[in-house]
């Protein structure tokens, strides 16, 4: 993960990291980040190697049965090995309390950058601040698929939609970014069935879904691109099996790969009823985000609130149920103790927005 860090950031970004930061050696073993506790500061591996991985709660015959069944072992269960490169901690207002713990697995060298330095640091320098979501996004999407791996995609499964999810996009952005993205883009309406992203194939548009709902789908096993990106020119008895892994409906948006710098998606995106999206070109977007670095803050920050939620939602499934169990707690509670004061203002001012990106573009 080296070349992510070089790539995105600037000497002007590494000179300021290396001065506020502070260097330190940790054994193996040492824990970075406890489960449960509140993040302090920002964490980057500059040599070695640690491991994230869930504990489990081993209070409670139910706690134990549940992990016994999901294929886990108590104290914990691996889900990702995080190589030289990689940032773990608080990116602030991405990050909350971590649902994970991180230690290192040989000695390693880390350089911690305190939680007041770096938010001062991202409303001063709006370069700085789209240059660390940028570079924070493209490492969770690829911890995610490094997850997905591990873990088995039969264990992944993303189709409970999250409020969160599904309209955050309109929160972060200000309202003329959603003025930009009218404009830009156009309406299309899309019929059930239909594919808007091909897996293998180049994507050449982002999308937000203004009505309906779509599947994403994966193709089982290893196949080669060529053959996965061909065999979906027109529909055949040979075509590999594919699996749904998640459900979008109004307010997601999908397509957003190409601006990580991301292969060819794996997914297959399909219509699953009659929609609406709004598709904004590639280069079009490329541009804006090119040129226009507070645009380019709010975006990549959007994405890698989505890419965090998402990594979330796995480990909800795999670890959350079975702490909640073990500590006699009942998920629904645990759930709406989540919905705080904050988030449902965001959720208000989000849905405000939608509304009013739709009546715009109905105008």
């Amino acid at each position: 993960m080296t070349d992510v860090l070089l790539k995105e950031f600037s000497n002007e970004d590494i000179d300021w990291m290396s001065a506020v930061g502070h260097q330190r050696e940790i054994e193996p073993e040492t824990v970075l980040i406890q489960q449960g506790e509140p993040l302090e500061a920002l964490h980057i591996l500059l040599d070695g190697a640690l491991t994230v991985y869930l504990s489990q709660a081993d209070t409670n015959p139910l706690g134990r049965a549940f992990a016994v069944l999901e294929g886990g072992t108590l104290p914990g269960r691996e889900i990702a090995q995080l190589s030289s490169g990689e940032m773990v901690g608080e990116i602030p207002f991405v990050d909350t309390i971590p649902s994970t713990t991180v230690k290192a697995t040989k000695k390693s060298l880390i350089l911690t950058i305190e939680q007041s330095y770096l938010i001062s640091k991202l409303q001063q320098d709006l370069s700085f601040a789209a240059h660390l979501y940028r570079a924070n996004a493209v490492l969770l999407a690829r911890r995610l698929e490094q997850m997905m791996q591990q873990l088995g995609r039969s264990t992944v499964v993303l189709s409970q939609p999250q409020l969160r999810e599904a309209l955050i996009v309109f929160a972060e952005l200000d309202d003329s970014d959603i003025d930009w993205l009218i404009a830009a883009g156009k309406v299309e309406k899309v019929i059930n069935n239909d594919l808007l992203i091909r897996s293998g194939r180049p994507i050449e548009s982002l999308y937000i879904l203004l009505d309906g709902a779509v599947a994403l789908k994966s193709a089982s096993g290893d196949i080669n691109p060529l053959t996965k990106a061909f065999s979906n020119l027109e529909e055949s008895q040979n075509q590999p099996l594919e699996k749904e892994l998640a459900r979008l409906s109004r307010g997601d948006i999908f397509g957003e790969t190409p601006f990580m710098e991301m292969q060819n998606p794996a997914v297959t995106v399909k219509a699953l009823r009659d929609s609406l999206v709004l598709s904004i070109p590639r280069w079009r977007l490329a541009a804006k985000l090119l040129h226009d670095v507070g645009f380019a803050t709010r975006f990549y920050r959007v994405l890698a609130i989505l890419l965090a939620d998402k990594q979330q939602a796995i480990i909800q499934r795999l670890g959350y149920g079975r702490l909640s169990y073990s500590s006699g707690k009942s998920l629904e509670n645990s759930y709406s103790n989540e919905l705080n004061n904050n988030l449902l203002t965001q959720v208000a001012l989000a849905g405000a927005r939608f509304e009013w990106m739709l009546k715009r573009i109905r105008e």
